[in-house]
């Protein structure tokens, strides 16, 4: 837009300086501790972590018998066909290699090396307890009247199958609190900050000649109207506060490889096949002490201890599965 009595050529410059507004955050001195909820607030902190001790070992441990477990594995074995059709595919996955030198290869020596691995899996849940709030649209209201909320590992919910990692958010009973929304202050507008609330804004003109003036355009920031919605509150001037539970279903995995003299990435190693010689799953798993490979009996040790101190200061570990696999 062009202010009357101006000249043919002018810059228009926008002065858009605006108000600080309030943090969405809401301010801690609005959430007083509710009677039920004095061992959730954390002196003042509004995110803490809940978790249940850690549960024995009661079951028995059966003996495995590795030898014969060994005798009876099925490790492939690579034959001749075998390694040049896996590197007739590793060639044709290169864009620039070329497959006629592959195909006339002629291998003069297998060399057959077993090796062993390790894998742990755990499966863990933790709990977090956090003050969040939503606009409030006089709906009812479940607040400490009602009763005395639950404490968060009290609180029963549909668990996700096993081994598969999720995030599920609840709003835990009887915590809601209405108050008056913290960022406009109860009122469901705030000014505009372009503007401050006048609705136009000034612009300087620079002129061809003459000097530089001045003229106001309609504010594009709040379309003229000086003052904004609330966007905490939705215009609706109140929020409802309440604790909300967040329960994470995480997996953690433990992953050890046996003394080897192959020139191979570890990561391609991780994904080579082989043949699983035990598993063990239950709510814990035991470590491994008679396996005939040293390292592995110590890397099942290391494992189980590493993921239990780990997981024991903030989750509660629902399941375990681990055992050893021989590659070829």
């Amino acid at each position: 837009k062009r202010c009357p009595h101006e000249e043919r050529h002018f810059m228009c410059v926008a002065d858009l300086s605006f108000e600080a507004e309030s943090p969405v955050a809401s301010p801690a001195e609005l959430l007083e501790g509710l009677p039920s909820y004095d061992w959730l607030q954390g002196h003042g902190e509004s995110r803490q972590v809940f978790f249940p001790p850690l549960e024995t070992l009661t079951r028995p441990r059966e003996p495995v018998s590795w030898s014969s477990v060994l005798d009876h594995s099925r490790v492939p074995l690579v034959t001749e066909e075998v390694a040049r059709e896996a590197l007739l595919s590793f060639v044709n996955s290169q864009c620039c290699y070329s497959s006629a030198a592959a195909g006339d290869l002629i291998i003069q020596e297998l060399r057959q090396q077993t090796l062993c691995r390790y894998r742990l899996e755990t499966f863990s849940e933790s709990r977090v307890s956090e003050w969040t709030f939503q606009p409030f649209t006089n709906h009812a209201v479940d607040g400490p009247q009602r009763g005395t909320s639950p404490r968060l590992w009290d609180m029963k919910v549909q668990m996700p199958p096993m081994f598969q990692e999720d995030t599920r958010k609840f709003q835990v009973p009887h915590s809601s609190l209405v108050k008056e929304c913290h960022k406009c202050n109860g009122r469901g507008r705030y000014k505009c900050s372009g503007c401050h609330g006048a609705g136009m804004v000034r612009v300087s003109i620079e002129k061809g000649w003459g000097g530089p003036a001045s003229c106001g355009l309609r504010c594009s920031t709040c379309s003229g109207r000086g003052n904004k919605t609330c966007a905490t509150c939705k215009g609706e001037r109140r929020l409802e506060h309440f604790v909300q539970l967040v329960i994470m279903w995480k997996n953690s995995l433990f992953e050890f490889v046996s003394q080897h003299h192959l020139h191979c990435p570890r990561e391609l190693l991780a994904k080579a096949r082989g043949e699983n010689l035990f598993r063990d799953e239950n709510t814990m798993v035991y470590p491994i002490v008679d396996f005939p490979l040293q390292e592995i009996s110590l890397a099942s040790q290391r494992g189980i201890s590493e993921h239990s101190a780990a997981l024991a200061s903030r989750a509660r570990i629902l399941q375990q599965a681990g055992g050893p696999s021989a590659t070829g």
